[in-house]
């Protein structure tokens, strides 16, 4: 990528390295689009751990990123009667969510079908690698931190 090679650390902060410590230089929120309570945790919880523990830099990228897009399921008459949702998450609930933390990237992949994968990770790279110094992703050091 603009004729440099890079290199990429992703940290999952399930891992037990604890996550408050990591300066990363680019954020993903991912959430199981199969699952609620997934966006729900990052709408509630993890909105105030950015807000809180990466504040150091305005510019820092936030992308949510919608995993499992082929477990989408459409919504029954049942469930849209019953509160107007469904347990899966539509594209305009996960960007509206996104809106709402200010992030600069809404994305949806899925892992198993490969539907939208190279998209997405070219986009993270191209955003990870203009962030990694003042000049841009042109410049030393070829690193960048994901989270």
């Amino acid at each position: 990528m603009y004729n440099r090679p890079y290199s990429f650390h992703f940290y999952d902060t399930a891992s037990p390295t604890n996550y408050t410590l990591l300066k990363p230089d680019f954020i993903i929120l991912a959430y199981d689009i199969s699952r609620r309570a997934t966006l729900e945790s990052i709408r509630n919880e993890w909105r105030t751990v950015v807000n809180t523990h990466f504040n150091y830099d305005e510019a820092l990228p936030v992308m949510v990123l919608g995993l499992k897009r082929d477990l989408r399921r459409e919504w029954t008459e049942e469930e849209k009667a019953d509160g107007g949702r469904g347990e899966s998450i539509m594209p305009q609930e996960g960007l509206l969510v996104a809106q709402e933390l200010l992030a600069d990237r809404y994305a949806e992949c899925s892992a198993i079908t490969g539907e939208l994968c190279r998209q997405v990770l070219e986009d993270v790279a191209k955003t990870a690698a203009k962030t990694t110094t003042e000049k841009g992703g042109k410049s030393d050091p070829t690193s960048c931190v994901v989270m």
